[in-house]
């Protein structure tokens, strides 16, 4: 269990990827503190689930990632509950899918504060401890989305390429304080945030389910395949390993090719 002694705080994870990073993360012994929105029966038993896998301690702590203030009662919270964040992710998401003419105003600031806002508060809360420990791991949730584009998904895409920036802006600026800070860029992964998106694509596009699995959602994922919650996790578990200390910066894809093409 290499991540004995280290805690991890994790956005939006209580369900799908997030919770995928939360158990690869608690099975090599991390502490973990679980962040987002459910049900609160189904959360306790993930927190109960995780204290079994690390054998250790895990917590839940449900802010509104859209209120900077939320945020950082969180990080201080994990600081006092668990310990310190060593590893974050940030992973929160949400999707909304319109042409940019009918485009929700409000559909558009909650992506960009859900998905990059709240990327930079996380980071900016938790980085002074990591600087004093001289070691830390920033792992934020790009998408094939922070490279190409796709219609009907403005917000997403602003919101994940700002991810790819922000990732490399603040790489640079950790690089020799044995920080490193990396996005995960998955093609299609099949999670609750891509399954509510199929009906307002349907009504976007004029399609059938199958159609927008098919000609939409793998048309340009050359595997033909969605990506795994399992695959996805176990890059992070591999980036917090001393072996990838070297790797800093990057852009890492998970896409059965999508941006090969």
């Amino acid at each position: 269990m290499f991540l004995k002694g280290k805690t991890a705080l994790i956005t939006g994870s209580t369900s799908g990827i997030g919770l995928g990073y939360a158990r690869a993360l608690a099975s090599e012994g991390a502490k973990i503190m679980l962040n987002g929105f459910g049900d609160p029966n189904e959360i306790a038993s993930y927190v109960d689930e995780l204290t079994m896998l690390n054998g250790d301690e895990a917590a839940y702590n449900g802010a509104d990632l859209t209120k900077p203030q939320e945020i950082r009662d969180m990080v201080a919270e994990c600081g006092a509950t668990l310990g310190t964040p060593d590893i974050i992710i940030n992973n929160a998401g949400i999707q909304h899918v319109a042409p940019i003419d009918e485009f929700p105003e409000e559909k558009w600031d909650a992506i960009i504060a859900i998905i990059l806002s709240s990327t930079f508060h996380v980071t900016k809360a938790a980085l002074p401890a990591m600087k004093e420990k001289g070691w830390g791991r920033i792992i934020n949730t790009g998408s094939m989305h922070s490279l190409v584009a796709s219609p009907y998904k403005s917000a997403y895409n602003a919101a994940k390429h700002g991810i790819s920036g922000f990732t490399k802006t603040v790489a640079l600026e950790v690089a020799q304080q044995g920080i490193t800070v990396n996005s995960i860029c998955p093609g299609y992964v099949w999670t609750p945030l891509v399954e509510g998106q199929i009906p307002d694509t349907m009504k976007t596009r004029d399609m059938s389910y199958d159609e927008v699995i098919n000609d939409v959602l793998l048309a340009n994922q050359p595997s033909k395949k969605f990506v795994t919650i399992e695959q996805v996790a176990s890059m992070a578990l591999y980036l917090c390993r001393d072996d990838a200390s070297a790797i800093t910066g990057s852009e890492i894809k998970i896409d059965g090719g999508w941006t090969a093409q």
